[in-house]
């Protein structure tokens, strides 16, 4: 009698065991099952060429709007296949493309110091997503550097002053001229003849300018201007510019 309680108490004991496993082969199927249904997403960047120019061909005064002080023995043109700005009195040249959300700007510059007349080691200033409040239409100056006051735009002024200073500046579009960075020192400051690699970079409200990939100046703008033209500046210098770019930077969401 012990012997039979013994062995369907056994009996049962398997039938439970066999139970708790089919279950756990049902579960890791439904797992199983699952995981292969779900999808991992990626973040991916994408950057478009919107424009290049090496300067090889001669200047197109329909892509490059030059605003210029007019002086003598002052000039804008090709040269070499370089884009040369050698200019007695200031002088803005305009890229006619206006630019909007998230780009990088590329270009080499130098400052020309030899013999020539307008040889002075100052003033390679640029101006980015710059548009005019009230004017629809930005190209209406004489490139004296005034008139630029009541833009809206981003600006730096590198070695300006007399090669004494070097800021970083946002126009407000009303006549302030916001400074929210300064450098003195001869590391930030220019040299004669030299190539620099410059690059800008506005994305998502934050604004970078690097030279010879050292970053300069960075800047989160918590009302960042997001559309505008680029300006090649000087003021009395003799510069060369080459191998301009402009990159639209963009980001998509990819299933895997």
């Amino acid at each position: 009698m012990q012997s039979d309680q013994n062995f369907i108490l056994n009996m049962k004991r398997i039938r439970v065991n066999l139970s708790f496993f089919i279950i756990g082969i049902f579960l890791a199927s439904c797992t199983c099952s699952v995981n292969s249904k779900s999808s991992i997403t990626t973040k991916v960047r994408t950057e478009t060429v919107l424009f290049e120019d090496d300067f090889s061909k001669p200047l197109d005064e329909a892509i490059w709007k030059v605003e210029m002080d007019k002086q003598g023995n002052s000039s804008v043109d090709i040269e070499g296949g370089k884009m040369v700005m050698d200019t007695k009195g200031g002088v803005t040249v305009w890229l006619n493309k206006k630019l909007n959300g998230n780009v990088e700007i590329t270009y080499k510059r130098k400052v020309v110091m030899a013999d020539g007349e307008n040889d002075r080691l100052s003033d390679l200033n640029q101006f980015w997503m710059a548009t005019d409040p009230e004017n629809e239409n930005l190209f209406t100056r004489n490139g004296k550097f005034k008139e630029y006051d009541a833009l809206s735009m981003y600006y730096v002024g590198f070695g300006g002053n007399e090669n004494s200073t070097t800021r970083f500046r946002e126009y407000q579009g009303d006549g302030e001229r916001e400074l929210i960075f300064e450098l003195n020192d001869g590391e930030h400051l220019l040299t004669p003849n030299h190539w620099y690699d410059i690059k800008i970079k506005v994305e998502d409200g934050w604004v970078g300018f690097w030279v010879d990939g050292e970053l300069f100046f960075e800047y989160k703008d918590k009302t960042p201007l997001q559309e505008g033209y680029f300006g090649f500046r000087q003021v009395w210098s003799h510069q060369e510019i080459d191998d301009f770019k402009i990159v639209e930077i963009s980001e998509s969401i990819q299933e895997n």
